[in-house]
C-alpha cells in the first residue's frame, strides 16, 4: 500500500464536499483537455445561446449560476462550450450545485447535425458541491458540449457550475490522484469507510506502504482499515460514478489486502435498478505487495462499479485500492465477444428469420399480409406488412397446438424480449397465447407469459425480461381446443437486446412516441384553425381515429379531432428549430387516416429563405384502419422546422393521428408507403407455408 492506514490527513469521500476539502491537499492532476474551465479568470471561451437566457459569472469568480429571478420570461439558460476537437474517449468531470427546485442537463452537439443528444441529467438538490462524470465517446466529428440550466420559476431556485474537466479515457478509470477522486464515492457507515491514504506510515515500524503509480509515499489512494469495526460484517463500499455509454473491455486495478483476523473483499457491478452481481473476489487472503487484477466487463447498460470490503471484528484487517483503468480490448483471450442477441429478431417482412416449427404437427403458424384497407388491421411494422398468424383456417383438424420456436441464445445473460400481438374473435383466451422458456433438449423450463385478456384490439406491446443458466430459446404457443372457442392470434416486431427490460436507453434527440409528453413539438397559432390533441385509447367518435397508439398499444398519440373544427380547416404541429444538416434526412412516422370523411394530411418543411413551406409528403382521403408508415427523405443545411399539417374533411368522420416520430441520417432504405388503398376487404392476400 501506498502509506498509512491511520492518515494523519483522514478524509472521508461518502460527500461531494470533497471537493473543497482536497482542493489544496491532493496535487499531480491528470492532463487537462481543451473545453476544461475552473471560471478563475473568466469563462474559456464558454458563452450563453442568445436564444434563451445568461448563464451569470459570481462577482469574486469561481462560480458561473443561472438564477430563476434572473431568467424572467425565460425557462432555461444553455452555456455553450467552445468547438472541441477530442477524437478518442475523455470524460467531463462536472463540479455543480442545485438550490431549490430545478435542473442541470448536459449535451452533445456534433458538428452539422440537426440534433443535441442529451448525455446526462440531474434535478436533486443539494447543500453542497455535487460531482458529475459524464462519457464522451470517440468520434472524428467535432462538437460543443452544451450545459442547460432550468431552475423552476420562484425565489431561490437557481443552477450553479463551479467546474468543468475534461480529461482524456473512460470515466471509470482513477488513480486518486485528483482533488475530485474521479466522482468515487464513499457509502457512509458510523465505523467502516473508505478513506483518502498517503503520506504517512500505519505504524512507525513497520509496514510502510508506497504508492502503486508514483512508487513513493507521496502518492494516494483508498484503503478501508477494521480497527474502528464494531459488528460482525461491517461492510463498507466504494463505488465508481455511473457509466452513461455501453462499455465492453478490461478493468484493472491494483490491491493491497492484509487479512489478520478476516475480511472478505469483493468488486460487484450495480446496475440503475440497484442490482448487484459479483464480478470479482480475490484467491488469497494477504498481498505481499501491490497486486494487479484485470476483470473482464460487459455492460450494455449503465451500471456503477462496486470495491466491498466486510470486516468481522476489529482485527478484521484492511484492503487498499489504486490505479483502476479500462480497456476496450477484453483482458483474457478466452473471453467470449459480446453476444449481439439481435439474431432472434424478426418483423417477418422477408421471411421467418431464425424462427421455425414443429415438423412433426401440422404448420399452424402462416406469414400473411394485409393490404391497407377500412376494415382489417395490417402488421405493426408497416400497415401493409407481414406479419405471423395463427389460425385454424391452415389446419385440417378442428383444433391445433401451434409451437413456434425462435434461435437459441448463450445462457447466463440477462435478455430484454419484446414483441406485439393481437386477437380477434376468441371466446376463451386460455392459452390462446403463451411464451415459453425451452432449453437445447426442447424441454420446457418456463411459462413466462401467457395472455390475460382480449378486450384490445390493437397490436399491444409484451415486455419480458429473463435468464437462463443454460442455453435456451423462446416457443410462442397457441392451443385451440375447440374451432368455436378459438380466432385469430398474430404476433409481429419480435426484438431481443442484453439486459432489463426496466432500463430503456432512452429516446434518441429527433424520435417522439409522445409517451411522456410533446418532445418540444409546437402548435401553430397563426395559421390554423385547432390544436392537435395528445391521447390515448380510442377517440371519441366512431368510425374514425386509431384504436390505441403505435408504439405500445395502450399509450398516447397525437390526433386531429374533426369534431372540434369545419370542413377545410388546418391543424399544424411544428418541430422546435432544427439547425440544419450536412447529410441527408431520412423522417418516418406513423400516421392513422381512417374514417370516410378522412381530409388531407401533409408534411411540410418550412425555413426563413423562402415564403412559402415546401410540400414534402402527402396523403389524402381514408388509407386504412392501420397505422401506417411512411419514409421521407429530405435535404435542408441551414435552420428549418417540419410540420405536420391536417386538414379536416367533409364530415365528423375525419380524425388523423400520427405517432412514433423518428428522425435519422438519410437516405431512406426503403420507400416504405407507396402501397395505394385497395379499397376492399381482403385479408389473406399473402400466404406462405
Amino acid at each position: 500500500m501506498k502509506a498509512e492506514m491511520k492518515s494523519a490527513a483522514r478524509i472521508l469521500v461518502f460527500s461531494p464536499l470533497v471537493v473543497l476539502l482536497l482542493c489544496g491537499l491532493l496535487g499531480a492532476e491528470q492532463q487537462l483537455l481543451p473545453g476544461s474551465c475552473n471560471f478563475e479568470l473568466g469563462t474559456c471561451g464558454y458563452t450563453s445561446d442568445p436564444e434563451y437566457g445568461s448563464w451569470n459569472m459570481n462577482e469574486e469568480g469561481h462560480v458561473i449560476t443561472v438564477d430563476s429571478a434572473i431568467l424572467k420570461d425565460q425557462q432555461q439558460a444553455v452555456l455553450v462550450s467552445p468547438v472541441l476537437d477530442h477524437q478518442d474517449w475523455s470524460c467531463v468531470r462536472l463540479v455543480y450545485q442545485l438550490t431549490g427546485r430545478g435542473s442541470l442537463q448536459l449535451h452533445l452537439r456534433p458538428d452539422g447535425d440537426n440534433f443535441d443528444y442529451r448525455m446526462w441529467t440531474a434535478n436533486k438538490a443539494s447543500d453542497s458541491w455535487l460531482i458529475a462524470s459524464v462519457d464522451l465517446p470517440n468520434t472524428t466529428n467535432p462538437y460543443q458540449v452544451l450545459l442547460e440550466g432550468r431552475p423552476e420559476r420562484g425565489s431561490g431556485n437557481s443552477v450553479a457550475i463551479f467546474e468543468i474537466h475534461i480529461v482524456p479515457g473512460y470515466c471509470i478509470e482513477c488513480n486518486f490522484e485528483e482533488h475530485h477522486l474521479c466522482g468515487y464515492s464513499n457509502s457512509w457507515n458510523p465505523n467502516v469507510n473508505w478513506y483518502v491514504g498517503g503520506s504517512v506510515a500505519r505504524e512507525p515500524e513497520s509496514n510502510l506502504l508506497v504508492n502503486h503509480s508514483n512508487y513513493n509515499q507521496r502518492g494516494h489512494y483508498m484503503y478501508v482499515d477494521s480497527v474502528y469495526a464494531k459488528h460482525f460484517q461491517e461492510v463498507a463500499k466504494l463505488t465508481s460514478p455511473m457509466t452513461t455509454v455501453p462499455l465492453a473491455g478490461c478493468l484493472s486495478f491494483n490491491y493491497h489486502r492484509d487479512q489478520e483476523r478476516g475480511n472478505i473483499f469483493s468488486v460487484f457491478t450495480r446496475d440503475q435498478l440497484g442490482h448487484y452481481e459479483e464480478m470479482w473476489r480475490p484467491e488469497v487472503f494477504t498481498t505481499a505487495g501491490w497486486t494487479m487484477v484485470s476483470v473482464d466487463i460487459k455492460a450494455p447498460h449503465p451500471l456503477e462499479v462496486v470495491f466491498e470490503v466486510a470486516f468481522n471484528s476489529a482485527r478484521g484487517g484492511y484492503v487498499a485500492i489504486d490505479d483502476i483503468s479500462f480497456s476496450p480490448e477484453f483482458c483474457h483471450t478466452d473471453t467470449e465477444p459480446t453476444f449481439d442477441p439481435s439474431i432472434a429478431n424478426c418483423d417477418f417482412e422477408n421471411g421467418l428469420c431464425l424462427y421455425y416449427q414443429e415438423r412433426t404437427e401440422s404448420k399452424v403458424w402462416s406469414r400473411v399480409s394485409v393490404k391497407p384497407n377500412a376494415y382489417r388491421i395490417g402488421d405493426h411494422t408497416t400497415g401493409a406488412g407481414c406479419f405471423l398468424l395463427a389460425n385454424t383456417r391452415f389446419t385440417s383438424r378442428p383444433g391445433y397446438v401451434g409451437r413456434l420456436h425462435g434461435p437459441f441464445l448463450p445462457g447466463n445473460h440477462k435478455y430484454c424480449l419484446r414483441f406485439y400481438y393481437l386477437l380477434h374473435g376468441f371466446r376463451k383466451v386460455d392459452n390462446a397465447l403463451v411464451l415459453y422458456i425451452y432449453d437445447e433438449n426442447n424441454v420446457a423450463q418456463e411459462k413466462v407469459w401467457s395472455l390475460a385478456d382480449t378486450s384490445r384490439t390493437a397490436w399491444t406491446e409484451v415486455e419480458i425480461t429473463y435468464m437462463k443458466p443454460m442455453l435456451s430459446k423462446v416457443v410462442f404457443v397457441s392451443i385451440c381446443k375447440n374451432f368455436w372457442d378459438c380466432g385469430l392470434a398474430a404476433i409481429d416486431d419480435i426484438t431481443v437486446s442484453l439486459g432489463d427490460c426496466q432500463i430503456t436507453a432512452g429516446s434518441l434527440p429527433g424520435q417522439c412516441n409522445f409517451e411522456s409528453g410533446v418532445c418540444g413539438y409546437i402548435q401553430d397559432k397563426k395559421d390554423d384553425k385547432a390544436d392537435w390533441l395528445r391521447v390515448r385509447g380510442h377517440t371519441p367518435t366512431s368510425y374514425t381515429g386509431p384504436r390505441g397508439d403505435h408504439t405500445t398499444g395502450v399509450g398516447y398519440f397525437m390526433y386531429m379531432e374533426a369534431s372540434l373544427m369545419r370542413p377545410g380547416h388546418k391543424a399544424r404541429l411544428m418541430t422546435s428549430d432544427l439547425r440544419g444538416s450536412f447529410s441527408p434526412q431520412c423522417l418516418i412516422f406513423y400516421y392513422h387516416m381512417y374514417g370516410s370523411g378522412t381530409g388531407i394530411l401533409s408534411l411540410l418543411l418550412r425555413h426563413g429563405s423562402r415564403k412559402q413551406d415546401t410540400l414534402l409528403w402527402r396523403r389524402r382521403g381514408e388509407q386504412s384502419v392501420s397505422w401506417m408508415r411512411a419514409m421521407v427523405d429530405y435535404h435542408c443545411d441551414v435552420p428549418h422546422q417540419i410540420i405536420f399539417e391536417a386538414i379536416r374533411g367533409p364530415t365528423l368522420r375525419s380524425d388523423i393521428a400520427i405517432d412514433d416520430i423518428y428522425f435519422k441520417r438519410g437516405p431512406c432504405e426503403d420507400p416504405g408507403d407507396t402501397t395505394s388503398y385497395s379499397g376492399f376487404s381482403e385479408y389473406f392476400n399473402e400466404i406462405e407455408n
